[in-house]
């Protein structure tokens, strides 16, 4: 290297210290006039600085309140209930007649066929006790219950009530799960709302049910068949969460994780869900259930008055229901009221036409009391209810199997018996009815030619028979009279 270029290079690195010395000079100089030590730092740290510690930390809190966000008020209700939301097998035996001359001879005569169906029932007592709807296990040789969890169990049929569609089954079994139970008063249109079920019942591999979500639509909704329809439904709760076939007798389940309802049918024109599903009041079915468990039958109280529709407007509506009849010695009677009677509400509910009153009655027990609106009266009326007279009435054994009652006019008001006498038939076994062509609700009018005006005059006629040969006994039928002959032996 030569001379020049050294001293070049020199001068070079000369003034490259100068310059860092005075950059360091100026730091210290800044650093003395905050107050500050004068600290030379490390280059490593001033080169990688050390990432903020609240970076990481808000990076877990935010997952937090992620997953805690996904626990709604909805995903706490399902788990609530979901556990105690069984699915319902059914085994049927039905006859099979031939449909042609080619099946008959290859099908025995009186052949039966097995089929199988299926629904969902809820637990709601730690003593095994299921409620479902009647129409589920309707029919049924053999019932058997199977819980989320994989346990299966055959089901003890308590008892059933058509009328309300609702079935009670019973369970053994240890730990079984409970569904926490709710009311439908104060219940709101437009909460949220849960209907858990088994809609594809066997059809799946698991057993867990299924969870759909959406609101209380309406209340006290009063549901007549359409054409291939079952029965009427009163004061039942409407909701939009989905409802499908299978998910009969499970749960309706408000945001709290109640049961606050039990599913019993749809509106379909396509047979699927469109938004139109119905559930019966679990504060109903509670009450039929305890009737079932305690006493085997439902008791609901009469209160001795028949109603009609009243005129609609001009835009087709109508206001209150007329009084049609009322039943001597009745509450109604008791109340002073009278045919022609307009009611305008019934324990605080509108009444637009008979299937409200119908409702109101239906829920009712005996000593009960029923508020009534009556027009053009400043005072409301209130009715004490009492059992109905055919199950207070006395019975009457006759051949051992034929129970009778005798026909009274409260009654015949309660049956609507167009006979002003004779003895109602309340129970008979297979056999006797067979020989003798009754059911339970005939009445009987004459035997031979003695007329039947009580319960007693049966047995009286039936000790007087004597010899052998045909008897004739005429008796009233859903208002008509028909005549019937038996064969007779002594």
């Amino acid at each position: 290297m030569t001379g020049k270029l050294k001293t070049f290079w020199k001068a070079c690195v000369l003034v490259a210290l100068a310059a860092s010395s005075a950059c360091t000079a100026d730091a210290a100089e800044a650093r003395q006039a905050d107050g500050g030590p004068i600290v030379e730092e490390p280059l490593a740290r001033q080169a990688s600085p050390e990432p903020a510690p609240h970076t990481q930390e808000s990076s877990v809190v935010t997952s937090g309140q992620v997953d805690q966000s996904r626990r709604t008020a909805i995903v706490r209700a399902a788990n609530r209930v979901a556990p105690a939301v069984v699915n319902i097998a059914v085994i049927r035996t039905r006859q099979v007649q031939a449909r042609s001359m080619y099946e008959s001879f290859f099908m025995p005569r009186g052949g039966t066929r097995q089929s199988a169906g299926f629904g969902s029932g809820v637990v709601v007592r730690s003593d095994g006790i299921v409620l479902t709807n009647d129409h589920v296990i309707q029919d049924a040789d053999q019932i058997r219950v199977t819980l989320p969890d994989g346990r299966d169990f055959d089901a003890e049929l308590v008892g059933t009530d058509p009328l309300a569609d609702i079935a009670v089954l019973r369970i053994s079994g240890p730990d079984l799960p409970v569904a926490p139970v709710g009311t439908v008063q104060g219940l709101m249109i437009g909460e949220w709302a849960l209907a858990i079920g088994n809609p594809l019942g066997n059809y799946v591999a698991d057993t867990e049910p299924t969870v759909t979500a959406g609101v209380i639509s309406a209340m006290n909704r009063n549901i007549t068949p359409s054409a291939d329809g079952q029965g009427i439904y009163l004061g039942m709760i409407q909701t939009d969460a989905s409802i499908n076939p299978g998910n009969s007798g499970g749960a309706l389940v408000n945001a709290a994780g109640e049961v606050i309802g039990i599913n019993a049918s749809i509106i379909s024109r396509s047979g699927g869900s469109e938004g139109l599903g119905f559930a019966i009041p679990i504060d109903r079915a509670l009450r039929i259930a305890d009737d079932l468990v305690r006493t085997g039958e439902v008791r609901r109280a009469w209160v001795g008055l028949d109603v009609e529709p009243v005129e609609a407007d001009a835009w087709g509506r109508t206001r209150g229901v007329r009084i049609a009849r009322v039943a001597d010695s009745s509450p109604g009677d008791l109340a002073a009221l009278e045919p022609g009677d307009r009611l305008l509400s019934a324990n605080g509910r509108s009444l637009a036409g008979t299937l409200d009153f119908e409702g109101i009655l239906l829920d009712l027990r005996a000593e009960d009391a029923l508020v009534l609106e009556v027009q053009g009266r400043s005072r409301p009326v209130t009715l004490d209810a009492v059992s109905f007279p055919s199950e207070t009435a006395e019975r009457v054994i006759v051949l051992r199997d034929l129970q009778l009652i005798t026909v009274t006019p409260q009654v015949r008001a309660e049956r609507q018996i167009a006979s002003e006498a004779g003895a109602l038939v309340t129970a008979v076994s297979d056999e006797l009815s067979r020989s003798l062509g009754l059911a339970p609700g005939d009445v009987i009018l004459r035997i031979l030619r003695t007329p039947v005006r009580t319960a007693e005059d049966v047995v009286n006629i039936f000790e007087a028979l004597r010899g052998t040969g045909r008897v004739p006994l005429y008796f009233e039928r859903n208002g008509a009279q028909y005549v019937r002959e038996f064969n007779w032996r002594r």
